[in-house]
């Protein structure tokens, strides 16, 4: 085993263990609450490799609700994919291509099916191991006036993870808001998870997993963090679904390197 692979094999070792010693809460839907994620060495060195905002692109969302009127958005993106990752400083890709590859690795996906039972037995049956699951974790980036209101996630998402990567504890208030749909519509915030270093949350998608994130003020510099999403790769039609917007988005990195 190269030097590399002794590296991959640890980092991966040590984020499944963060995994599967996380606290599994019930309410208001069943999710995992993460600390530790990632070695301390290798989160100060992604702290270190954090790409300018010139590296990222555009994540504009459904009808563009992220596009402000100067035409800047309000999230954006690397793909941790080699492919969209290959413009960044060598120094900055090294990380990042290591960040992507645990992620994107087997155990680390069966120790998030595994610990998610409970969502995921509800959705898809006894056999939800058995699911095919499509990584895609995605750096993102999200400044101020960045917003987004009570929502499930698409159906096309079978498991959705974000990690917290902030310096510092300067922004904890600016943290994903679980809530609660009332009888009359209106929605409650039931808890809401601290931005806080090295921390995230998982949960398996479902009809009552409402989450939001507040208006981002200006005290907001960047918040930093991963999107880790499964999507549903279960038959042949959503395995091309999920491997054709991966070479779409590629091409679309391309013409924006180029472009700009």
């Amino acid at each position: 085993m190269s030097a590399m692979e002794q590296i991959v094999e640890r980092v991966i070792d040590h984020v499944v263990k963060a995994v599967e010693r996380a606290p599994l809460v019930e309410k208001p839907f069943w999710h995992l609450e993460l600390e530790g994620i990632f070695p301390e060495d290798l989160y100060a060195r992604m702290r270190d490799a954090m790409p300018e905002a010139r590296e990222y692109r555009a994540l504009k969302g459904r009808n563009n609700v992220n596009v402000q009127e100067d035409g800047s958005s309000t999230r954006i993106k690397i793909d941790l994919y080699p492919e969209y990752m290959r413009h960044l400083p060598l120094e900055k890709r090294d990380v990042w291509a290591l960040v992507g590859k645990v992620l994107r690795s087997e155990p680390v996906k069966q120790v998030f099916m595994r610990r998610l039972a409970p969502g995921l037995e509800r959705r898809f049956g006894p056999d939800f191991m058995n699911v095919g699951m499509f990584p895609v974790p995605m750096l993102t980036r999200d400044v101020a006036g960045y917003e987004i209101p009570p929502h499930t996630d698409t159906r096309w998402k079978g498991i959705t993870i974000q990690f917290y990567l902030p310096e510092d504890e300067s922004i904890t208030h600016v943290g994903t808001r679980f809530d609660r749909q009332a009888e009359d519509g209106h929605f409650e915030m039931v808890q809401r998870m601290s931005f806080s270093p090295n921390t995230g949350y998982a949960f398996a998608v479902g009809q009552d997993t409402w989450h939001s994130v507040d208006r981002l003020g200006p005290e907001v510099r960047s918040r930093d963090s991963i999107l880790h999403t499964y999507f549903v790769d279960n038959s042949p039609i959503l395995a091309m679904r999920n491997r054709s917007k991966r070479v779409g988005n590629f091409l679309l990195n391309e013409v924006r390197h180029i472009a700009g």
